[in-house]
């Protein structure tokens, strides 16, 4: 089973600083949504953290929720679901019944731009009605359409590169996109490595 840890180095160092914005702006108790779950190291350490919270990982490839599952396993915690195969463009999600808040960490800017689009209708349908539910996004993005640090500029050309469709988005386009889905901004806070994390809530 250890074969199947896939393992990311990034996901390692972000964790806390992501998880104390979590603290702050997930409910108290209830269903969180994980998308794109990666390697499950995120959902690992959330979920143990956050006890009263019962996650949901997803992510669309099959070794990922193999890497996700046999992880929960090794890490004994109790109140995260087996990983579902979803993909965020692809509705309806395969999501029982309703979920309290939406965690998406570094997809967005690793997919094209109808990704995002797909995430938040797919969110919008995913999270119970209802004014002040969250969906927190985190990775880099652009600011009034210019890089918030050279590092950025460079991985979105290396992301470009790799495929035209991907790269960096914009923070107004995004939040502008949020706005016609139900969803208006409630916080934008600035993290290590020249990430942002930005929280999005229900309008009703």
């Amino acid at each position: 089973m250890t074969a199947l840890l896939l393992h990311s180095d990034a996901a390692e160092r972000n964790k806390q600083p992501i998880l104390d914005v979590l603290r702050v702006h997930l409910p108290p108790q209830g269903q969180v949504l994980e998308i794109a779950s990666g390697y499950g190291q995120h959902v690992v350490y959330f979920a143990a953290a956050l006890p009263a919270l019962h996650w949901q990982p997803s992510d669309p490839a099959a070794d990922r929720r193999e890497t996700i599952r046999a992880r929960c396993v090794g890490a004994g915690v109790g109140n995260v679901a087996a990983p579902i195969a979803l993909d965020v463009q692809v509705a309806p999600w395969p999501v029982i019944g309703t979920v309290d808040a939406i965690v998406c960490i570094n997809m967005i800017h690793i997919a094209p731009e109808a990704a995002t689009l797909g995430l938040l209708q797919g969110g919008r349908a995913a999270l119970r009605s209802g004014a002040g539910r969250p969906l927190v996004l985190y990775g880099p993005f652009r600011e009034q359409g210019r890089h918030t640090a050279d590092s950025n500029a460079a991985f979105d050309r290396s992301l470009r590169a790799q495929d035209p469709a991907w790269g960096v988005r914009d923070l107004g386009e995004v939040t502008s996109m949020a706005a016609e889905q139900g969803f208006r901004p409630r916080t934008v806070l600035r993290l290590p490595a020249n990430n942002l994390a930005v929280v999005f809530e229900t309008i009703g």
